[in-house]
């Protein structure tokens, strides 16, 4: 199996996408609100709720291994601090310019990191899967993938992102040509494959254009975040730039871009730039918008959704987002569930 196929919902209601086609559901480091991100149980959880991806960001080990971590450095999500012999390999490195002191996945093989285990990196979530599940492979979750939709009749497929790209060329681990390696083992090169890879940066996602057919998404922050490889370049653009008048050279390379939440949510406009048109001029260069991060805690809300994580999905689905990034893709489903009811009930 190979063909990535749109969400369905029953009936033949329009959403107010790109094509019309339902928003995707993308379970953000997998279920990430129930289980420890970025492990195979996070990403089990997320397929049986029914998310349409699952998202591994993806970092290399010393001996050159893609595995699911968020970042390169693991105290934050691993036990690592609790392993002994492990105590002398803490170190300071400098990624994207800025010092931190850590255990970096670049300086562990493979083994040693399968001796760590996942922990929870919310202190206000369930602790009680902590030192339980190992750290996954590129590989794994890809297998997992593949099972999965053999057993379910239902294709599910990975939202990997390279995690500072930069960094992991600069210590001769590039992630580029050895996700693109991973993917071309599964016949996934192409633009129907079950497949969107995502970067912060540009350099490495034209890279990836230039060797592969794959669906891309340009990740955008906000106004005082720069690529940090157009940063290196003397480019001074920050993330917003990019799409303020920047959607061309994204559209000549990408397929889509990532758009924080806050933003599109947002009352503010920006150097002409507002929510709604964001989303107009995206579709008018036919690329692809995805949200991030919807999590369900209130603390995480924004102020247009009064706390209710359904109407803030149901707010970025009537704008017309085309996929959300999600900690609890149940709740983005029943929401989508929900808001296509009313379109239905609205074209009656």
């Amino acid at each position: 199996m190979t063909i990535c196929k749109e969400p369905t919902i029953s009936g033949s209601v329009s959403f107010p996408t790109l094509t019309g086609a339902p928003p995707l559901v993308i379970a953000h480091r997998g279920a990430s609100g129930y289980f420890p991100e970025h492990t195979v149980q996070s990403y089990e959880k997320a397929i049986e709720l029914g998310a349409d991806f699952i998202e591994p960001d993806l970092v290399a080990t010393k001996d050159g291994i893609l595995i699911a971590r968020h970042e390169p450095w693991l105290a934050d999500t691993t036990d690592i601090a609790s392993h002994g012999k492990f105590v002398d390999r803490k170190t300071t490195r400098f990624i994207d310019g800025q010092e931190r002191s850590d255990w970096f996945a670049s300086d562990f093989t493979l083994e040693e990191i399968k001796m760590l285990r996942a922990k929870q990196s919310f202190a206000h979530r369930d602790q009680s899967f902590n030192s339980k599940f190992q750290i996954p492979t590129l590989n794994e979750i890809i297998e997992l993938t593949k099972q999965s939709s053999f057993a379910t009749g239902r294709m599910v497929g990975i939202y990997p992102e390279t995690k500072h790209p930069t960094y992991h060329q600069e210590i001769g681990l590039s992630l580029e040509d050895r996700l693109l390696k991973a993917l071309a083992a599964e016949g996934w090169t192409e633009q129907d494959s079950p497949v969107i890879v995502q970067s912060f940066e540009t350099s490495n996602l034209k890279h990836m254009r230039a060797h592969s057919n794959i669906r891309l998404l340009q990740l955008i922050g906000g106004a005082d975040e720069h690529p940090y490889d157009l940063t290196l370049a003397g480019d001074q653009r920050n993330h917003l730039t990019l799409v303020t008048n920047g959607l061309d050279e994204i559209a000549s390379y990408a397929n889509g871009i990532g758009a924080p939440k806050k933003f599109l949510l947002g009352q503010a406009e920006i150097d002409g730039l507002t929510a709604s048109n964001a989303i107009a001029r995206t579709h008018g260069k036919n690329l692809f918008i995805h949200a991030y991060t919807f999590r369900n805690e209130p603390k995480f809300q924004v102020t247009l959704s009064g706390g209710n994580p359904i109407a803030e999905y149901k707010a970025v689905y009537a704008m017309g987002i085309d996929g959300v990034f999600s900690d609890f893709p149940d709740t983005a489903i029943t929401a989508r569930d929900s808001y296509a009811t009313e379109l239905a009930h609205a074209g009656s």
